[in-house]
């Protein structure tokens, strides 16, 4: 509860922050790393994924986090695998895509539930492997309560990409968050992108449960929980989203959950994808 007043207190004096004190990459990317991701956003592989780069900005994104093709990089709560196609077209040659799956044993899900993140966890570098056409070996995944000793503390980044809400809402943020850190080198990074809430949203509806939290409330979480606030970037911003859906972010697209005839799918797709934070913290000693 304390943490949730703090958390709460703090929303409005960090979202009066001037975004432009904080547009500017924090993380030097070389040209060659540009090239390298421009050319894995292009590649006819994600054909079918392109549609929504305009929402979803992964160039921009993944330069402002500063990921290399040559890194250690984590993907946690893959999900449909948007990203993963990418990230293994970008790290499958040089780096390291890693699969980063729920622990099953938190206590927020059934039986069931847990076998099917474990079995996700089982075919996730074969999965990847068929979307990049690189050999399964060049990936890997675990559950976090599986994660070999030996792999802590040798992660660059990992990126936790609108996967903020299901944390909170499912209460486990604790202790993923923590799982996550130990992950990291000393100097790693978390990138996280979110559907942001508007600065002065109820907690009620910015809980997490309806897919929005507030950006100062992620920001003053994290930095209680061992990092460093490095940088924002407004690549993911929509200012056409209200964030307030009866829905939550689901009534936006692809979901358009809650539309009932065709002038409301117009509305709605009108506004586009959420409305996004775009943040970066660095691993404190």
């Amino acid at each position: 509860m304390r943490l949730v007043i703090a958390l709460a207190a703090s929303a409005l004096a960090l979202s009066a922050a001037p975004l432009a004190a904080a547009a500017k990459a924090p993380v030097a990317v070389t040209a060659e790393a540009r090239a390298a991701l421009a050319k894995a956003v292009a590649h006819p592989l994600r054909e079918s994924d392109r549609p929504r780069d305009q929402y979803r900005r992964p160039a921009e994104t993944l330069a402002f986090f500063g990921v290399a093709p040559d890194m250690k990089v984590g993907e946690y709560a893959p999900g449909g695998g948007w990203y993963s196609r990418l990230l293994g077209l970008y790290l499958g040659e040089r780096g390291k895509l890693v699969g980063l799956y729920y622990d099953p044993t938190s206590g927020a899900f059934n039986e069931k539930t847990q076998q099917n993140i474990r079995d996700g966890a089982a075919k996730y570098p074969a999965d990847v492997a068929t979307w990049s056409g690189l050999p399964a070996e060049r990936f890997a995944a675990h559950t976090l309560d599986a994660v070999p000793a030996a792999e802590k503390g040798t992660f660059d980044r990992i990126l936790v990409m609108r996967a903020m809400h299901n944390m909170m809402r499912m209460n486990i943020a604790d202790r993923e968050i923590k799982a996550l850190r130990e992950l990291l080198k000393p100097d790693g990074m978390i990138g996280i992108e979110q559907h942001r809430a508007r600065p002065d949203a109820p907690y009620a509806y910015a809980n997490g449960a309806n897919g929005y939290l507030r950006e100062a409330d992620v920001i003053k979480f994290m930095e209680v929980h061992g990092f460093t606030f490095v940088g924002k970037s407004e690549a993911n911003a929509n200012r056409k989203d209200p964030a307030n859906h009866a829905d939550g972010v689901w009534s936006l697209p692809p979901s358009l959950r809650g539309a009932k005839d065709d002038a409301a799918r117009a509305r709605l797709q009108a506004i586009g994808e959420s409305d996004r934070m775009t943040l970066l913290f660095r691993k404190r000693a």
